[in-house]
């Protein structure tokens, strides 16, 4: 243990010192959370008005809940195979390890954090030629405690799912988890997460997906709970023909705080990507998005689209919009577009002329604004609670 550690990284390491279980062992673990203490975050303060320091990010070492009895999966239909972490090490250990830690996750800052607790999470393997009509429901509580859940998601040639996740926590939860989707050729995986944590929780999550060749994947996911939501949405192309959707909502208010970083690299050429971000900040809450496209010099052929549109629905909340393109290669098509204002006075002014006060053609605006994006959320029911949570932070 490096002897420069604050108080809390030494009861970090102290803790860690008796979490000795799949899927990886205690030196594993420690080299894990010394890559946290050693890394850059990414998302340094723009300025002086920022309120979030990421770099002093750190959980509380008495709060952190080893036990792993907050995740519950439901709906995984017949031929579906799930279990937990530890579970899918010991007995399934070939499976496990052509997913698991295979993305960029484990080098991130926060990433490396969730490794070195990873202990809760549900590995879920799809079989090949499989289609599950059913959505699979991955539950995640933090309740009042600091979790690192960690979910796997594995899908042969030719399988497709759907998989909901949903987080909740009570004001004091700390949860820094993952998520990683790796497929074969033809599989179609559609992962959508919605956050609803309790005001003042504090969640770090990193997503990151490998589609096989000719295969789709889709993130989706809705920030819409904490009081510092921090999100990483990636996709990492090695295989000709395959597509990604990513798709993020985020509505920060009072004093609220999101971050939210999609990443796109086109590795091969062939594939196609299109990230769609909605956002509207009110009171004083504060928001970043980073969409970051990034096209290697071999990956000819590469199809890549970004739009990201944020609307200010007060004088004192403040979102900024970074979309940034990296091309490497000449026989591509890559697009990014981002805009951030305030609602038209001309449409209020249109809706009030036709009867409409101006409070609630406001809301209008605002919940149709967020519309093209919600539509892109699996099933009807999700959609409706993203709606429902929406008009409720416009209340």
């Amino acid at each position: 243990m490096p002897d420069t550690l604050t108080v809390p990284g030494q009861e970090l390491y102290e803790k860690l010192s008796s979490f000795d279980r799949p899927p990886l062992d205690v030196s594993a673990r420690r080299a894990a959370l010394q890559r946290f203490f050693a890394l850059r975050s990414g998302r340094e303060r723009p300025g002086r008005f920022w309120r979030i320091d990421f770099e002093t990010i750190a959980p509380p070492a008495g709060a952190i809940d080893l036990g792993g009895a907050r995740l519950r999966v439901d709906n995984a239909g017949d031929g579906v195979l799930v279990c937990d972490l530890p579970t899918a090490a010991k007995e399934y250990p070939e499976l496990f390890a052509r997913a698991f830690g295979t993305t960029g996750i484990p080098n991130t800052k926060f990433g490396a954090l969730s490794a070195a607790f990873a202990g809760l999470g549900a590995f879920i393997y799809l079989r090949a030629d499989r289609a599950y009509d059913e959505p699979i429901v991955i539950h995640c509580d933090a309740a009042g405690a600091a979790i690192f859940p960690w979910n796997v998601v594995l899908a042969e040639r030719g399988a497709s799912a759907t998989i909901i996740e949903r987080i909740t926590g009570e004001s004091d939860a700390f949860v820094c988890g993952a998520a990683e989707v790796v497929t074969e050729e033809n599989a179609g995986v559609t992962y959508a997460v919605l956050q609803n944590a309790a005001p003042g929780a504090r969640i770090l999550t990193s997503r990151a997906a490998r589609p096989g060749r000719d295969a789709t994947v889709s993130w989706a996911a809705a920030e819409l709970g904490g009081g510092l939501a921090a999100g990483d949405l990636s996709v990492e192309f090695d295989h000709p023909g395959a597509r990604a959707d990513v798709t993020g909502i985020f509505f920060p208010r009072s004093s609220q705080h999101v971050d939210v970083v999609s990443t796109v690299e086109h590795r091969a050429g062939g594939a196609t990507s299109e990230t769609l971000v909605k956002s509207a900040a009110s009171g004083r809450g504060q928001a970043r998005f980073l969409g970051n496209i990034r096209i290697a010099p071999h990956a000819q052929g590469s199809d890549a689209r970004l739009r990201d549109d944020a609307l200010l629905l007060s004088t004192t909340a403040h979102v900024d919009s970074v979309p940034a393109l990296e091309i490497g290669a000449n026989d591509v098509k890559a697009y990014h577009g981002a805009t951030v204002g305030a609602i038209d006075a001309e449409q209020i002014f249109y809706m009030e002329s036709r009867g409409i006060e101006p409070y609630a053609a406001e809301r209008m605006i605002a919940l149709g604004f967020f519309e093209p994006a919600v539509e892109r959320f699996p099933t009807a029911r999700l959609r409706d609670e993203i709606r429902a949570a929406l008009a409720e932070k416009l209340s």
